[in-house]
């Protein structure tokens, strides 16, 4: 009995201990919030703001403000603790500051001081949030996807009071304004709200995400338009409109059950970016002893060494003057090189990252010029974001025509050095190029589809062919139209192959309606055109369809056809793939998962010629009947085929 009394008066004392401990918490919280100070006197942090609930709790802040290396930071917040705080080297203008973020600190606003060795004060806000949603749910695109890609100041203009804005509050006068539309290198005006409005177009068209070119701020002196020579990494460029608007496109496409993916750079920004006056760090940049210099007389010749060697980085022979050149020189002498060697650049980079996923709900990132950058920091960075967001995409671009170096880079790849990348997806350059050239070829001795064939015979190299992106074209290549000189029937067959072969599908805005640039082939300017319809006054819409061609509104419907059935087709998201050599200018793909069968064939005779379907036997079609995908016409797959005409013939078990 005694002990039992003992007992309970020792759970009583620890409760005691444990509520007083509890109280006086709760009351140095309180205590915090109450002293709260709502002012913000310091040039810029970044990033603007964080979260709780990463796996990863550390954060580092970069402080920018006049002679902030003579402050010293504090913080009193629950849950949060300062670990360590660096100069740069090459400016006082700069603090960095770690902080850990444990498990119980408190969401909301709390102030960082700055005390000076003189006593003066500098004060700011920083806020931490609550994450919208669990980690696992943000789903990234995979092979049930395809992506149209949009370069924003082409496709519409529905807000024409961002077309010239005075300026970016805080910043400078943007230094490209004008809108000129006759000028295919100036601003023609399309905008964030002009995506947002004809999202059912896109939608309907049978398109499940929306990549746009990068619209962060790129105040360039000229072509700004295409988004890639970003001069400030955490502001939508207000040409295009606001980070609600961006917000808001993310929240409409989840509406309709699609995706948005953000074009990101790691690898360089714009020369105009706030930083390049007054670099925190002396390796910031790369070649920045060359740049200093030479900063009143900047040009290509003072990017020494720079190449675009990116074999480097698989070859075993490489020189280091060679790898170095790769990695480090400028892409352009107008796009700064970023040294992501420096540790504080690398956790800037990827901090940014997870800052863009969070504040507009990402389903993926399209990382441009993939295998520029320091290629361990790359690992890190897709590493890092993958930890956070097991479910997450990222594609990066390696513009290679040679499979063993678009497997390099794709996670689980068995590279001969080690090497993994943490990357789900790489660009598919080698059978886009395939697929052109096997339509462009004459069929003697079948030459032209067999690049098909063995092209996709080399899958054998990769990962995972199903999570490589293929395309038709894209910003930086002349348009699908334009490769296959023009022939409406060449052009089909291209589209229902990349639809329908193992692989992610990317199309770029326009490819629907036979855009071109026949007058001037593989022109930026030219390839990157407005889109018919997307500006007050235009007399020919592709969203209305008032004043498109006979052949255009063809393509439209073909396009809308073949992509609605690629949506719901579990054969061509996941089916086994067989497909045959070609034979008399035809070649055969079969797609199957369960009781549902896709064939493709491509025929490439002018005359009528009739298919043996006993050479297709071993895929199980006799006596099946099959439906035109885009005729909706019924066969019966029984010993012959008839192909009245040069085309695509994508037919289909399901009815």
């Amino acid at each position: 009995m005694n002990k039992l009394i003992y007992l309970c008066f020792s759970c009583l004392v620890v409760l005691s201990v444990s509520c007083k401990e509890n109280t006086s918490e709760n009351s140095s919280i309180e205590k915090q919030q109450s002293e709260f100070i709502n002012q913000s006197n310091i040039e810029r942090i970044e990033p603007p703001n964080w979260w709780t609930g990463f796996q990863n709790d550390k954060l580092q802040l970069l402080v920018k403000h006049n002679n902030i290396g003579d402050y010293t930071p504090s913080i009193s917040y629950h849950g949060i603790s300062i670990e360590n705080v660096s100069k740069g080297d090459n400016s006082n203008n700069y603090l960095f500051i770690d902080l850990k973020i444990s498990e119980s600190a408190s969401v909301g606003k709390f102030n960082i001081f700055f005390k000076s060795d003189s006593g003066e004060e500098l004060i700011d806000v920083y806020e931490l949030k609550e994450r919208l949603k669990p980690a696992e749910d943000y789903v990234g695109f995979n092979s049930t996807d395809a992506l149209y890609l949009i370069t924003p100041d082409r496709f519409a203009n529905a807000n024409t009071n961002n077309d010239s804005p005075l300026a970016i509050e805080g910043q400078p006068e943007l230094l490209e304004r004008t809108i000129d539309r006759t000028n295919n290198y100036a601003r023609h005006g399309g905008d964030i709200e002009g995506i947002t409005l004809h999202l059912d177009y896109i939608h309907d068209l049978g398109f499940t995400a929306v990549w746009p070119q990068p619209m962060l701020t790129n105040n360039m002196k000229e072509g700004s338009y295409h988004g890639y020579a970003i001069t400030d990494l955490y502001q939508i460029d207000p040409r295009f409109g606001t980070l609600k608007e961006y917000q808001n496109l993310s929240l409409k496409l989840k509406e309709k059950g699609m995706k948005l993916v953000m074009d990101q750079v790691a690898n360089h920004c714009g020369l105009e970016h706030w930083w390049m006056k007054d670099l925190p760090f002396k390796n910031w940049v790369n070649l920045q002893d060359n740049y200093e210099k030479n900063i009143d007389n900047w040009d290509w010749t003072t990017t020494i060494n720079s190449n675009h060697r990116r074999t480097t980085n698989q070859d075993t022979y490489a020189s280091k003057y060679d790898s170095d050149g790769n990695s480090q020189g400028w892409f352009v002498a107008s796009m700064p090189d970023l040294n992501q060697r420096n540790t504080f650049m690398a956790m800037y980079i990827i901090q940014n990252s997870i800052w863009w996923i969070e504040t507009a709900q990402l389903n993926g990132i399209r990382q441009d010029t993939y295998p520029y950058p320091d290629k361990d920091f790359m690992s890190d960075w897709a590493g890092a974001i993958m930890t956070e967001y097991p479910n997450f995409s990222i594609v990066g671009e390696e513009w290679s025509y040679n499979p063993l170096l678009i497997g390099y880079w794709q996670d689980g790849a068995n590279n001969k050095d080690g090497y993994d990348s943490n990357l789900k997806s790489t660009m598919d350059f080698a059978m886009q190029v395939k697929v052109a050239e096997a339509l462009n070829e004459d069929e003697s001795w079948d030459k032209g589809l067999v690049k098909i064939y063995e092209g996709l015979a080399n899958d054998f190299h990769y990962a995972s062919p199903k999570d490589i992106m293929v395309f038709p074209d894209n910003h930086d290549m002349s348009r699908i139209f334009t490769q296959l000189k023009g022939d409406i029937s060449n052009t089909k067959m291209a589209l229902a192959t990349y639809a329908t072969m193992p692989r992610i599908l990317q199309m770029y805005y326009g490819t629907e309606i036979l855009m071109n640039d026949f007058e001037k082939p593989g022109d930026h300017g030219l390839i990157r055109t407005d889109y018919p319809g997307g500006w007050q006054g235009d007399t020919k819409s592709a969203f209305t369809g008032e004043g498109l061609s006979t052949d255009e509104k063809d393509m439209q419907s073909f396009m809308s056809k073949l992509l609605n059935y690629r949506k719901n087709s579990k054969a061509i998201h996941e089916g086994k793939t067989i497909h045959f050599a070609p034979f008399n200018g035809t070649y055969v793909l079969a797609r199957s998962f369960e009781d549902e069968m896709v064939v493709l064939i491509l025929n490439k005779n002018d005359k009528p010629i009739t298919l043996d379907l006993e050479r297709y036997t071993e895929i199980d079609l006799d006596g099946k009947t099959l439906k035109n995908v885009i005729s909706g016409e019924t066969i019966i797959w029984n010993n012959t085929l008839e192909l009245n005409t040069k085309g695509v013939t994508l037919l289909s078990t399901k009815q």
